[in-house]
């Protein structure tokens, strides 16, 4: 008797770091993602809908993790709409799904909220994000400090939340850093997936454009720290993908 095959958790990859800092970490975000999802059961794919890539049958999909990008949503490139429309259909399944950066404000986006520039500007380096109280009883969240350090980068935000969605964690600057949709889907403006080298590679590789807004790059590399609590959440999710799978 053939037992089947699980189906693949997916990264969809959506942008790419620094060439210098690809080299330098010894990979890219796909590949920085795929290790904080940790061991475990299920076939990976990686696919890339801005060379081309097909985006998968949402019935042959165990779970999801879209990337950040260097691109904005606002400008809605046909690749990101067409991502855009998938998730909606996998959302719509109730199938696992994680959006970082840029693919947390696409998800907003792709169920009808609203993604665009941030009022305030860019939220770059080591931040604090505080949980909501949703965030007791979510199951990708819960258990976590009620503050914890989480590395940013970016420029736009999930502006307006889809109807129906639950805000789980922000802070002053960026008051949307975690939502859920529906039962399954997630977003995190917040990157898990980066160490504190890969966050002083960012700061290191826009020290310019960080100077001419007035910040001091020399001054954030010193405030980045470990995020050990934001990181855990990819092995988090990727539980949450077994736990779905086998069920």
């Amino acid at each position: 008797m053939d037992i089947p095959r699980p189906h693949p958790l997916v990264i969809v990859k959506l942008g790419s770091t620094f060439e210098a800092l690809r080299a330098r970490q010894g990979g890219d975000f796909e590949h920085w993602i795929a290790d904080g999802l940790g061991a475990h059961a299920l076939p990976l794919l990686v696919i890339d809908p801005r060379r081309g890539d097909a985006l998968p049958d949402p019935a042959g999909v165990s779970g999801v993790v879209v990337t950040g990008s260097h691109a904005m949503v606002s400008h809605r490139e046909p690749w990101s709409e067409a991502t855009a429309a998938w998730l909606a259909k996998l959302v719509a399944r109730d199938t696992p799904v994680l959006g970082i950066c840029y693919g947390h404000q696409l998800l907003a986006h792709a169920l009808g909220g609203e993604a665009g520039d941030h009022p305030q500007g860019a939220e770059v380096g080591t931040v604090t994000v505080t949980l909501g109280e949703a965030a007791a009883t979510d199951p990708l969240l819960q258990g976590l400090p009620a503050q914890f350090p989480a590395h940013a980068v970016h420029w736009q935000s999930a502006l307006r939340l889809p109807e129906g969605a639950v805000l789980l964690a922000g802070n002053e600057h960026e008051p949307v850093h975690a939502f859920r949709a529906g039962r399954n889907a997630w977003g995190v403006q917040f990157h898990p997936e980066f160490d504190a080298d890969a966050m002083r590679g960012y700061i290191e590789m826009l020290a310019g454009e960080l100077a001419s807004m007035g910040a001091d790059a020399a001054a954030m590399r010193e405030r980045v720290v470990d995020t050990g609590a934001a990181a855990s959440l990819l092995g988090r999710f990727a539980r949450i993908v077994e736990t779905h799978q086998g069920a």
